[in-house]
């Protein structure tokens, strides 16, 4: 499965959220990061050649909101992950039904793996 990972650009996200996923992720999944490098890329078109998004929604962001919009549109599965204790939007709710609170990197792969092993 293509999974597009999107995020906002206010934390460490390639410690933080790329390289754990890298590691612990099911390997039969193909990982789109937008933001490996400083490429300007068309992530809406992207998306059209992904199954899923996964969504790290801890920090709030007006990009990534738009991408999880048209990930929504295109009828793509989002899964939305976020570190406990952060607030974040309730419109979440609205556009996904896997929902992970996680306390560190590695409780959230494992959380993403078992409902990927279910979509």
């Amino acid at each position: 499965m293509r999974i597009y990972v999107g995020h906002s650009s206010s934390f460490d996200f390639r410690n933080l959220l790329y390289e754990p996923l890298r590691k612990g992720l099911d390997k039969t999944h193909e990982l789109v990061f937008p933001h490996e490098t400083d490429e300007t890329i068309d992530q809406k078109e992207i998306l059209k050649s992904c199954e899923a998004m996964i969504a790290e929604v801890s920090h709030p962001s007006i990009g990534l909101g738009i991408e999880m919009g048209w990930a929504d549109s295109m009828g793509l599965p989002i899964i939305c992950a976020y570190r406990k204790g952060s607030k974040v939007s309730e419109s979440i709710k609205i556009i996904s039904s896997n929902i992970v609170e996680y306390s560190d990197p590695a409780q959230m792969v494992s959380e993403i793996n078992r409902i990927l092993r279910f979509e």
